[in-house]
C-alpha cells in the first residue's frame, strides 16, 4: 500500500495519479472521489495532468493488462500494476523520437522510488514489452468479434456483446472508440444570450448547440473567474434535452426531483426567469455541491432532502410548506451511466450485468412517485444518461402500461455520443390527464 499524502509534501502529477491509482485498485474507491482527494500543494496545471494520466491508466487497463499479465508469473503489487498501467498508457499515447525511451526510464525512476529496486527491474523489462507489443498491435478488423473488441479498447467483453446486440457492429464499435478517448470541457453561458464577448471570446469556441460552448485550454484561470462570477456553468450539452422538453415557463412551480448536484435545476430556474424551483434529493454528500450550484440562482429556489419513495408518506413538502402538485417536475434518474463514460471513466469496470434491471426497478419506481407530484395537465419528463433501452423505452413503456392512460408520451429525444458528438441521454416528455 501507498503512503497517504502529507501536507505540505512535495507532489507531482505522476506520483500522485500512480497513488491514487493505488487505492481505484486497492479500495474500488470512485475515480471522481479520488480526484476531490487531491492536495491543495498540487497546482493548478499538475492537477490537470494528474486526472489526464489516471483516467488514460483507467480507460485503457483492459488492453494494458491484457499486454503485461502474460509476462508475469504472479501478479504484482498494485503500486507496481499503478506504475506499469501509467506508463503503458503513456505509450499509447505516444510523443514523438524518444517517446519510448522516456517512458520507460520514468517509469523505472517511479518505481524505485514508490517499490523497490529489484521492482524497478522488473517494470524495466515489462514496461519495454508493453512498447514492442504495442508497435505490433493493429486495430481489429470490422468483423472483430466481442473478445478481440473488448481488449482492444478496454471494456468487459459481456457490455461489448450488449453493444453489438442493441446498436449493430458499427454502432458499438463507434461508441468504444468514443469511450477512449479523453472529453472535451464544455460550459453553458448563463450571463447573456449573446454569449461570451471581447477577450472572454478567445477562451471558448462555439458549437453547434446554442448556448454551450468548448472551453479551450490555457486560460482556466478567467474561467474559473467567469464561474464565480455565475456567467457561466461547465455542462455537456447532452444536458439541455431534458430541460428542453420540460420547457420550463416563467411564473411556473417546478419540482426536479432528483436534482444533485444542481446543473439541471440551474438551468430550469435560468430558463425560466421568474417563478420558482423546488430541487429535491436524498441526504448525502452531493448535497454541499447541489447548495453551491443552486446558490449561482437569481431565482426562488428551494432545496428539499429526503427519500422521493418516501416524500408522500411522510408529508415531506408540507413539511416544507411547498405545493404537492406542480406545473412540470423532471425526473434525472440514477442509472448505468453508460452514455457518459468518458468522464466516469470507471463505470465500466463497476457495472454488473444484474445492473440493468436492478436499475430499471429503482427508476420506475421512482417515475411513479414523480408522477404523484404533477398537477393536472401538467408535464413529466423522465431522463437518464444511460444508452440501454431497458432503462430509457422500456421503463417509459411499463410506467404507460400502469398508469392506463393518465399519461400520454408527448415527446422523447435519444442522443448517441457517436453521432450527436456528446455525452448519451435519454429524455420523455409524459403529459398527465387533465381531468
Amino acid at each position: 500500500m501507498t503512503k497517504p499524502f502529507k501536507p505540505g509534501a512535495p507532489v507531482d502529477a505522476w506520483t500522485t495519479a500512480a497513488e491514487l491509482l493505488v487505492r481505484w485498485l486497492e479500495n474500488h474507491e470512485r475515480v471522481d472521489a479520488l480526484l476531490d482527494s487531491l492536495p491543495r500543494s498540487l497546482g493548478r496545471t499538475e492537477r490537470g495532468r494528474c486526472q489526464h494520466l489516471l483516467f488514460g491508466a483507467v480507460r485503457h487497463l483492459g488492453r494494458i493488462e491484457a499486454i503485461f499479465t502474460p509476462m508475469l508469473a504472479r501478479p504484482p503489487r498494485s503500486i507496481v500494476k499503478a506504475v506499469l498501467l501509467i506508463a503503458g498508457y503513456e505509450l499509447i499515447e505516444g510523443g514523438g523520437d524518444g517517446h519510448t525511451a522516456r517512458v520507460v526510464h520514468h517509469a523505472v525512476e517511479q518505481a524505485k522510488s514508490l517499490a523497490s529496486q529489484p521492482e524497478a527491474k522488473l517494470v524495466n523489462a515489462v514496461v519495454r514489452k508493453i512498447a514492442a507489443a504495442l508497435a505490433t498491435q493493429t486495430e481489429p478488423a470490422k468483423n472483430a468479434g466481442a473478445g478481440e473488441l473488448a481488449v482492444y479498447f478496454s471494456h468487459p467483453e459481456w457490455l461489448v456483446r450488449r453493444w453489438l446486440a442493441q446498436f449493430g457492429a458499427a454502432g458499438a464499435r463507434a461508441l468504444l472508440e468514443w469511450n477512449q478517448k479523453p472529453a472535451p470541457v464544455y460550459a453553458r453561458w448563463r450571463s447573456s444570450e449573446r454569449g461570451p464577448e471581447g477577450e472572454d471570446a478567445a477562451l471558448f469556441a462555439p458549437t453547434a448547440w446554442p448556448g454551450f460552448y468548448e472551453v479551450k485550454s490555457g486560460g482556466w484561470a478567467r474561467v474559473e473567474a467567469l464561474i464565480a462570477d455565475s456567467s457561466l456553468f461547465l455542462q455537456d450539452p447532452g444536458t439541455r434535452h431534458a430541460v428542453e422538453l420540460l420547457a420550463p415557463k416563467a411564473g411556473e412551480t417546478v419540482l426536479d426531483a432528483c436534482a444533485a448536484p444542481g446543473g439541471k435545476s440551474l438551468a430550469i430556474a435560468d430558463a425560466m426567469g421568474a417563478g420558482r424551483v423546488v430541487s429535491f434529493d436524498l441526504p448525502g454528500p452531493r448535497i454541499e455541491r447541489l447548495k453551491q450550484n443552486l446558490s449561482r440562482s437569481k431565482s426562488d429556489v428551494a432545496l428539499v432532502q429526503g427519500d422521493l419513495l418516501q416524500a408522500e408518506r411522510l408529508g415531506l413538502f408540507e413539511e416544507h410548506n411547498l405545493p404537492k402538485a406542480y406545473d412540470a417536475v423532471l425526473l434525472d434518474v440514477p442509472c448505468s451511466n453508460t452514455g457518459v463514460m468518458r468522464h466516469r471513466v470507471d463505470v465500466k469496470w463497476r457495472l454488473q450485468v444484474s445492473d440493468f434491471a436492478k436499475h430499471a426497478r429503482q427508476q420506475g419506481d421512482l417515475l411513479s412517485a414523480a408522477a404523484r407530484l404533477v398537477a393536472p395537465g401538467g408535464r413529466l419528463v423522465y431522463s437518464t444518461c444511460s444508452l440501454d433501452a431497458e432503462e430509457n423505452d422500456g421503463v417509459i413503456s411499463t410506467f404507460l402500461e400502469k398508469t392506463r392512460g393518465r399519461y400520454t408520451l408527448e415527446a422523447k429525444r435519444v442522443s448517441q455520443p457517436w453521432i450527436d458528438g456528446h455525452d448519451g441521454a435519454a429524455a420523455f416528455l409524459l403529459r398527465k390527464a387533465a381531468g
